[in-house]
C-alpha cells in the first residue's frame, strides 16, 4: 500500500465537502500525502450512467439528512446552497487551473469555494455571486475565469475525469489508497485503515 490518498472530488458535491473537512487531518495522523484530483462529476455521471441522488426524491431527502448527521459528528457547519445542485463546470476548470498554474494557492481556493457553497450557502453557479465570493476570498475573478476558459485547462479536466472513470469512479467523493477504491465520505474510516495496513505490511 502507498502512503498517498488520491481524492477525486467535485466542488458541488456536499459529500466531497464533508470529506474535504476530514481528509487533511486523517492524512496528517497517518503521515500520508493527500493528492487532490479535481474532476467533473457530470462527466463521470455521463460516462457511467450514474445520476445524482437528488434525482430520486426519497433518496435525496434521506441523503441530506444523512449528510447533516455526519456534519454534526464532524463538528462542521453544513447547509445546502440555493439552486442546488450547482453547475460546477466553471468552478472545476478554475480550480484545476489554479492547481496547475498556482499550486501554492490551490488549497486556499478550495477553502473559499467549499466554504462559500456549504457554509455561507452561496450559489456559486451564479456568476455575480461567484465573483463576489472569489474577491472576498482574495482571488481575482477575472484571472479565475481566464483559467476556466483556457483550452489546456479544459483538456486537463477532461483527462482527470477520464482517468477517474478508468479507475472505476462513479461518484464523488472517491478516494484511492494504492489500487483500493473507497466511495463516499462515510467510508473514510476504511481509508485510514488502509493507510494503517500499509504501515503494517512494510514493518512485517
Amino acid at each position: 500500500m502507498h502512503k498517498t490518498v488520491d481524492f477525486f472530488f467535485d466542488l458541488g458535491s456536499p459529500a466531497s465537502y464533508l470529506a474535504w473537512t476530514q481528509l487533511p487531518g486523517l492524512c496528517a495522523r497517518q503521515g500520508a500525502t493527500l493528492r487532490y484530483r479535481p474532476m467533473l462529476l457530470g462527466g463521470v455521471f455521463q460516462a457511467t450512467g450514474n445520476a445524482s441522488p437528488v434525482m430520486i426524491p426519497a433518496k435525496g431527502r434521506h441523503m441530506f439528512i444523512d449528510l447533516a448527521r455526519f456534519a454534526a459528528r464532524y463538528g462542521v457547519a453544513f447547509e445546502l446552497p440555493p439552486g442546488f445542485p450547482v453547475n460546477t463546470l466553471t468552478l472545476m476548470r478554475g480550480a484545476l487551473g489554479t492547481q496547475l498554474r498556482s499550486p501554492e494557492r490551490f488549497e486556499a481556493l478550495l477553502a473559499v469555494l467549499f466554504t462559500g457553497l456549504f457554509v455561507q450557502c452561496r450559489n456559486l453557479g451564479d456568476s455575480a455571486v461567484l465573483d463576489d465570493t472569489l474577491s472576498q476570498g482574495g482571488f481575482d475573478p477575472q484571472a479565475f475565469r481566464a483559467l476556466a476558459g483556457d483550452e489546456l485547462v479544459k483538456a486537463a479536466l477532461r483527462q482527470v475525469t477520464d482517468e477517474a472513470v478508468g479507475r472505476g469512479v462513479f461518484g464523488a467523493p472517491t478516494c484511492f489508497v494504492g489500487d483500493e477504491m473507497f466511495f463516499g465520505q462515510d467510508r473514510l474510516d476504511f481509508v485510514e485503515q488502509a493507510l494503517c495496513q500499509g504501515d503494517s505490511s512494510r514493518s512485517s
